[in-house]
């Protein structure tokens, strides 16, 4: 069985962009990192599975929150430098500011 992991192309530091986009409404809920490890645990538990560069260890997506993302599908881009993940997102949010998206802050309104 193939490694899915030879298809991406992890960084110098080792990480990988992920980003979780909801399933349903195709809305880009955060985008996070992921190791090789991280990625590999997502793809086995369909739990997203993280590497948080600020705390420098695993984040499994809501273990502490209960705010889970559970894996629909994946993709790697072209390039396999960045991965998109279809998720349902269960709970109240994927921010963890509480907000449903890390992305509800707008800076340009075009007319």
């Amino acid at each position: 069985m193939e490694d899915l992991t030879d298809r991406v192309r992890f960084g110098a530091d080792g990480l990988v962009v992920a980003v979780a986009q909801d399933h349903q409404t195709r809305e880009v809920l955060m985008v996070a990192y992921m190791n090789a490890d991280t990625l590999r645990q997502t793809l086995a538990t369909r739990t997203m599975t993280y590497w948080s560069r600020s705390r420098q260890c695993v984040w499994v997506k809501g273990a502490t929150s209960g705010n889970r993302q559970r894996v629909v599908d994946v993709h790697v881009d072209c390039d396999g430098d960045a991965l998109l993940f279809s998720v349902a997102q269960q709970g109240d949010g994927a921010c963890h500011t509480g907000a449903r998206s890390c992305f509800h802050q707008k800076l340009l309104e075009t007319s």
